[in-house]
């Protein structure tokens, strides 16, 4: 009895360990990654390519796990240059160009922007916009996202390896909160010096839902609609690379149509209204300048040679748009404005946004001379022609610039400056991409026409859009926010 009890104990034992070693072949631990595979994933960093030695198929665990510091670097400097953009430098560009009394109004409309959209961002806006909405990394085209990151759950420190390798999800989240931020604050330019601050809150709020949202899901989406570059299944295969349409034109159309709505200043055009300090006006646009750096180089998502590029081409374009603007005034005023230096140079920012990583150099002296001269016109002829009151042109630089930019990078962009217009669109670009863009120009012109009108009439019926005569007469620094810029 003994012997049999002993036989089935030692057969039970070598059972168990026969199963422990099936199981232990199963599921392997992972090994430590060879010194090839070590050096494949620090090439892969600098490449900015995706690991290598924690693939899934072969047992090994990158011993790098976390976001590049090199990259994130950069990403978390271009987050807070694009921030420098709307404050101060949006605030002091727009803060100059209007009256004495209105100076605070501006700068308390982008901080209330600011803070707004930052809390919409946190709620759903992140996720709306960024969310792969049926899991499959761009494998159909969306119009809008899922509320799978909501209140930016999931969005830790790791990278979202659908937009970034090396950039950690939380870095990537702020950086595009950032463009969120400016873009509503574009359009205070045109409204200005006559909206109620309520007006402007609600209509913002409204907005960001109707029109940012699903227009930067559709462009930047890993699943949009209109994410040539990344999504093969784009129904418009459009390229943006820094938000020529996301940005500008939904900005721009959408401030026409609500300074349209909102109707005229008292005494325009009648009345002078020039600006109170082209001093503040000439810094503001300075930091804008710098600024945009982060907007253009920033939108590679690390610190390499597409960033490099756009870097190159921004100062290139730029500088080309302010010195033909301010020529241009030469040529048919007899003098050279320091407005028009200023004019010029942020339109040469918002045209060569969409083509800033795709284009040469000699492409960004064509925007260049392009954003000096058609931007310029718009502004000087459009106001005169049609009798609407956009008080500081956000309409003829952001709208007429943004479009131009959006339609000239179809013809410009080139797979030299930029590899990746070659992972779907290399049968296009070239030659038929300009079709392409202009599609996405006209449904990013519909979204903002057609959105800014119900959501301006649905404000204007629950808390009013404009100011009384009185309150506007005295000026919305006083009335609106009982402060005052100057004293004495």
């Amino acid at each position: 009895m003994k012997k049999i009890l002993c036989s089935i104990l030692l057969f039970a034992m070598l059972a168990g360990a026969g199963f422990h070693a099936v199981a232990a072949d199963a599921a392997p631990v992972a090994k430590d990654p060879t010194i090839d595979q070590r050096v494949a994933d620090l090439e892969a960093y600098i490449n900015n390519v995706g690991r290598v030695a924690d693939t899934p198929t072969n047992g090994v665990k990158s011993l790098i796990t976390a976001a590049g510091p090199g990259h994130n670097g950069w990403m978390m400097t271009s987050t807070a240059l694009v921030l420098f953009m709307t404050l101060p430098g949006l605030a002091l560009f727009y803060g100059g160009l209007v009256r004495r009394k209105n100076v605070l109004s501006v700068l308390a409309q982008c901080m209330g922007i600011a803070g707004l959209v930052t809390i919409l961002w946190w709620l759903c806006g992140y996720s709306l916009v960024f969310s792969d909405v049926n899991g499959g990394g761009g494998d159909s085209a969306t119009f809008i996202g899922n509320l799978s990151y909501a209140f930016l759950k999931g969005v830790d420190s790791n990278p979202n390896t659908n937009y970034a390798y090396w950039v950690s999800h939380n870095v990537f989240s702020m950086y595009q909160l950032m463009f969120a931020i400016i873009t509503p604050a574009l359009m205070i330019g045109a409204i200005a010096e006559r909206m109620k601050f309520s007006a402007i809150m609600l209509f913002v709020t409204l907005w960001m839902f109707v029109v940012y949202f699903p227009l930067a899901h559709m462009v930047w989406g890993i699943d949009g609609y209109m994410n040539g570059v990344w999504n093969a299944a784009a129904k418009i295969k459009a390229i943006d690379f820094a938000g020529g349409t996301v940005v500008h034109m939904s900005s721009g159309w959408s401030a026409l149509i609500l300074c349209i709505i909102l109707g005229k200043r008292l005494g325009f055009p009648k009345e002078p209204m020039p600006p109170h300090s082209m001093v503040l006006c000439m810094v503001g646009t300075g930091m804008l300048w710098v600024g945009w750096y982060g907007f253009n180089a920033g939108s590679a998502l690390a610190a390499d040679g597409i960033a490099a590029n756009a870097f190159m081409t921004t100062t290139i374009a730029t500088a080309v748009a302010s010195f033909v603007w301010a020529m241009a005034e030469y040529l048919l005023k007899g003098k050279p404005s320091v407005l028009g230096f200023c004019s010029g140079a942020v339109a040469g920012l918002v045209v060569v946004t969409p083509a800033t990583g795709f284009i040469t150099s000699t492409g960004s002296v064509i925007i260049g001379v392009a954003a000096g001269l058609i931007p310029f016109l718009a502004v000087y002829k459009f106001k005169a022609w049609f009798g609407y009151d956009d008080a500081l042109d956000t309409f003829g630089v952001h709208a007429v610039g943004g479009t131009l930019g959006a339609l000239l990078t179809g013809f410009l962009a080139t797979v030299d400056a930029n590899a990746n217009l070659a992972v779907n669109l290399k049968d296009i670009v070239g030659k038929t991409l300009w079709l392409e863009q202009l599609k996405a120009i006209g449904l990013t012109l519909a979204l903002a026409v057609v959105g800014t009108v119900v959501i301006a009439y649905i404000v204007k019926a629950v808390v009013g859009l404009r100011v009384s005569e009185e309150v506007e007469t005295i000026g919305l620094d006083l009335t609106e926010h009982g402060e005052e810029g100057y004293h004495g």
